[in-house]
């Protein structure tokens, strides 16, 4: 089997078309056809289901996915090693994580002491950025809070407290610290389900029993700035990604502190890879020479 039809079997898989798999390969859409038909009529099976201009992965497709994947990573890495011979002077490293803050402070670290390195970055939720670990679509994955899988490899980045923000002519403004219990009943603003910090605040609520008014759900942290700015309700952040602003005013939880934990997350089956390797000792390098806020 030939990883040129694998290829052209992933890109038809991942964009869902023969002509939009043909452009991600810069090929003519009849090679990139013939080479899935190829690889059909070699092995006596249908991979996709034709809908018109769709491509739909049948269920022997499904299954040679992740192995097709996998196959072209590791390709992609043994290429690596025999041209570069071990000394990184060249390569792409895909990250994914939920926010900019700290993957950006990693990616500094890292180009600091491999600038030959091509990195991206891709932003999403939790669970996007687990399923591109899964999928082979990046390397390294940086999220808020553990996930704990075997199938994936993890290491502690950062801890820090949660905190509440309000406009500055709230009555809760004037205050450096507040306990849990004052926002009984006060307006407050959420991130969407599934926000880590969001779950981590809501616990320690509901252990002490305390029901703020939920005002809205907000799908992203800059929009959450925006409406406590304006003064639609308290918000909450964790302290790394608080935005000091003239119109804002942050406040401390005077209970036990709320935290929040960025972690950085590889697939285990690959955390020898060096490039992943190297990327985990300068994010670690770099998370020993921060300040600790937590």
């Amino acid at each position: 089997m030939s990883n040129s039809k694998l290829r052209a079997f992933l890109a038809v898989a991942r964009h869902g078309s023969f002509s939009a798999g043909a452009r991600s390969l810069g090929l003519s859409q009849p090679t990139i056809t013939t080479q899935v038909q190829a690889l059909e009529r070699q092995h006596n099976l249908e991979l996709f289901h034709r809908r018109g201009r769709r491509a739909e992965l049948s269920t022997v497709g499904r299954q040679l996915l992740p192995l097709a994947q996998q196959l072209i990573a590791l390709e992609f890495e043994a290429d690596g090693l025999l041209r570069d011979s071990g000394t990184l002077i060249r390569g792409q490293l895909r990250l994914g994580a939920v926010g900019p803050f700290h993957v950006i402070e990693m990616v500094d670290a890292y180009r600091r002491n491999y600038p030959q390195i091509d990195l991206s970055i891709r932003i999403g939720n939790s669970a996007s950025v687990l399923a591109d670990l899964e999928n082979y679509v990046i390397e390294v994955g940086v999220l808020a809070g553990r996930h704990d899988s075997p199938a994936f490899y993890s290491m502690l980045y950062a801890r820090h407290p949660v905190i509440v923000f309000a406009h500055h002519q709230h009555p809760l403004a004037q205050r450096e610290k507040i306990r849990l219990s004052a926002l009984q009943g006060q307006p407050m603003l959420y991130r969407e389900q599934g926000s880590t910090t969001r779950l981590a605040f809501e616990k320690a609520l509901a252990e002490r029993d305390v029901s703020p008014r939920i005002v809205m759900e907000i799908g992203s942290r800059e929009a959450l700035r925006e409406a406590v700015v304006r003064g639609i309700g308290l918000g909450v952040v964790s302290e790394a990604e608080y935005i000091a602003d003239p119109q804002l005013r942050p406040i401390h939880i005077e209970d036990e502190p709320i935290h929040t934990e960025t972690y950085l997350y590889c697939l285990a089956e690959r955390k020898t890879s060096q490039m992943i390797e190297t990327f985990f000792a300068s994010a670690d390098q770099a998370r020993q020479q921060r300040p600790s806020r937590a």
